[in-house]
């Protein structure tokens, strides 16, 4: 059974930069299709990232060249690395995994994954 522990949120000003860990437990990197969701207050889920057993990462427009989700092998924890953070970067950070089939296509839909962590908050003034 997959888990997932988030970790690393908090307050940031503007601009600034924050990392957030996923510790991974009960699955492997090949087995295992990981992403980064976050959803702001009444607003859906939404996509951030993904990182396939491919190693292939895919970010979400809003936070192209700002975000990267690097990953220790080791300690089997994939991280989100966010830089230059603005206001609308403010929402409750997820990251999730799909065990078995990854969601090639469907990457950014939230349904497509099976296991969740409880999430961390970061909040951007």
């Amino acid at each position: 059974h997959v888990q997932l522990v988030e970790s690393g949120g908090g307050s940031v000003q503007a601009g600034g930069s924050a990392k957030l860990s996923c510790a991974i437990s009960g699955g492997t990197w090949n087995g295992l299709c990981m992403g980064w969701f976050r959803q702001a207050p009444g607003k859906e889920r939404e996509a951030v990232a993904r990182m396939f057993p491919d190693d292939i990462t895919t970010y979400a427009d809003s936070v192209k060249d700002r975000f990267t989700i690097p990953k220790d092998i080791a300690k089997i924890t994939l991280y989100l690395e966010m830089n230059i953070l603005k206001p609308e970067d403010t929402a409750m950070y997820y990251c999730a995994a799909s065990a078995g089939r990854c969601p090639w296509q469907r990457w950014s839909v939230s349904s497509a994954y099976d296991y969740w962590g409880q999430g961390t908050q970061v909040t951007v003034s």
